[in-house]
């Protein structure tokens, strides 16, 4: 079955609420819409919809296909609407397979424009005596995708199609599409819209959301999943998303919640799917909270796991939660208040603060701490933070979240460089553990004006005055090849 008028319509208006000077180039489709015809039909006549990918890879460019149909001509990979496709996304996604290689699993939609049409570009064709076709128009809907970092390389598999070829947002052919594209923050770089929430007790119990099975167009329905949700105009960040999801779905307030790892997951229409994880404790009684979406919320224990209905991406992530975060040996209210273990005798405290060294040709991300900053105030400094009761990695990433809103997987860092150090001979002495990360997504941002005032790429040869000298000699150090670094200790 084609795709339903209603969806058609509504994505049609959406488009020209956002592009209302273009009505007139698409007075023929509202015309066909309004008379209760199929304009997905490719007979339908004088015009009927088409569908094409504009697939961005992280250079900003954009994958074309030569049609010979088109003498040749570069063209974003598409086609007409066939019966078992049941959206335009879908007739979209189809299209750059059959033509590309490039299958619905290898791309994601962009932040910017979801499932929405980046431009609807109208053509004429010329007619073709030997297909028994008119001269008639073409509607043809276009939609972003970012290319996924492990996608495979385009490989030709229509009959009519000779060649694929990467070109600039500048040398875009297509007069419309150049000039969204060109208005546009699309840059390849795939960010979370999605965020979902790792809820567990601390005993080892994980609260899991039985999902309604009679519903086929969400996500995982009747599977044993997280709460979470896509991100909406209102949500400033992710976290402001899982919150409100939380909320929305069982009423649930969770004191702290941290960032904890990017899982990318297949969507309904078999795109990639990139969800920002959070995770929180809580222990109260699921039974209680008022459950608005789905059949029930349960505790239930990593054991349990493999005897339930849940996807296999699922239950891995759970069972890796699991082994990171053993079950504490004292109750809830006991790991809650008791007071703080007393270091070995003869032992001193030391202070262990994470660092993310993030590089880019042969550049180091670096922030101006605020003149009042309680720490290295007007100096410049790689984003940091102090360990709290977290593993230095989450604490990482907690960091770089709060500090920059930069989404970091656990997995993708290492620890290139240590300094141990003491400051004066009264503190207590510190570690400071310096991670590089393999790779990252979104743009560094303000987000703790009080503390940082400006983010700026710097050549790790030539670092700005002032730097926090324990950091100019991590950097150094990391340049130079070197593990550790002692700073402050008389010899």
């Amino acid at each position: 079955m084609p795709p339903a008028l209603s969806p058609l319509r509504t994505l049609v208006s959406s488009y020209l609420d956002r592009h209302p000077g273009e009505r007139d180039a698409l007075a023929g489709l509202l015309t066909a819409l309004e008379a209760g015809g199929d304009p997905t039909d490719r007979s339908a006549l004088p015009g009927h919809v088409t569908c094409s990918a504009v697939v961005i890879d992280r250079n900003r460019r954009v994958l074309h296909v030569r049609h010979e149909a088109t003498g040749g001509l570069l063209l974003t990979p598409g086609g007409h609407v066939e019966a078992d496709d049941v959206t335009l996304l879908a007739t979209a996604l189809r299209e750059a397979e059959e033509e590309t290689g490039i299958p619905a699993s290898a791309l994601v939609l962009t932040a910017e424009f979801r499932d929405r049409p980046v431009d609807i570009d109208v053509h004429d064709i010329d007619p073709s005596p030997a297909k028994g076709e008119p001269a008639h128009r073409h509607y043809d809907f276009r939609f972003a995708f970012h290319l996924a970092d492990d996608a495979p390389e385009p490989t030709l598999r229509a009959e009519e199609v000779t060649d694929a070829v990467w070109l600039p947002f500048d040398e875009v052919s297509s007069p419309t599409l150049h000039d969204k594209l060109a208005a546009s923050a699309l840059d390849g770089v795939i960010v979370p819209v999605n965020a979902s929430a790792i809820i567990h007790d601390g005993q080892g119990r994980y609260l899991l959301h039985l999902r309604d099975a009679d519903k086929p167009w969400i996500w995982e329905p009747g599977r044993w999943s997280l709460l979470g949700g896509g991100r909406e105009p209102q949500d400033r960040t992710l976290l402001d998303t899982v919150r409100r999801e939380l909320r929305e779905e069982a009423d649930l307030s969770i004191a702290r919640l941290e960032p904890y790892a990017v899982e990318h997951v297949t969507g309904i229409d078999g795109t990639r799917v990139p969800i920002q994880l959070f995770t929180g404790r809580w222990n109260g009684d699921p039974a209680r909270l008022p459950l608005t979406e789905g059949v029930m919320l349960a505790w239930v224990r990593p054991e349990k796991f493999p005897h339930m209905t849940m996807l296999p991406s699922t239950r891995a992530l759970l069972e890796r939660h699991a082994a990171e975060h053993p079950a504490s040996a004292d109750g809830p209210a006991t790991a809650a208040g008791a007071a703080p273990a007393k270091a070995p005798s003869g032992t001193v405290p030391n202070v262990v603060g994470v660092h993310l060294c993030l590089e880019r040709d042969d550049q180091v991300l670096l922030g101006l701490r605020h003149p009042d900053s309680a720490y290295a105030g007007g100096f410049w400094h790689v984003p940091a933070g102090h360990c709290e009761a977290e593993s230095a990695t989450a604490c990482l990433v907690r960091e770089a979240y709060e500090e920059a809103g930069l989404v970091i997987d656990p997995a993708d860092v290492e620890l290139v460089h240590t300094v141990h150090m003491l400051d004066r001979p009264d503190d207590f002495p510190r570690v400071q553990l310096f991670f590089r990360a393999r790779r990252w997504e979104g743009t560094p941002r303000l987000r703790e004006p009080d503390k940082c005032v400006a983010w700026q790429w710097w050549s790790a040869k030539d670092l700005p005055e002032p730097t926090v000298p324990y950091t100019r000699a991590a950097i150094e150090g990391i340049r130079r090849g070197r593990a550790y670094t002692e700073l402050g200790w008389s010899r």
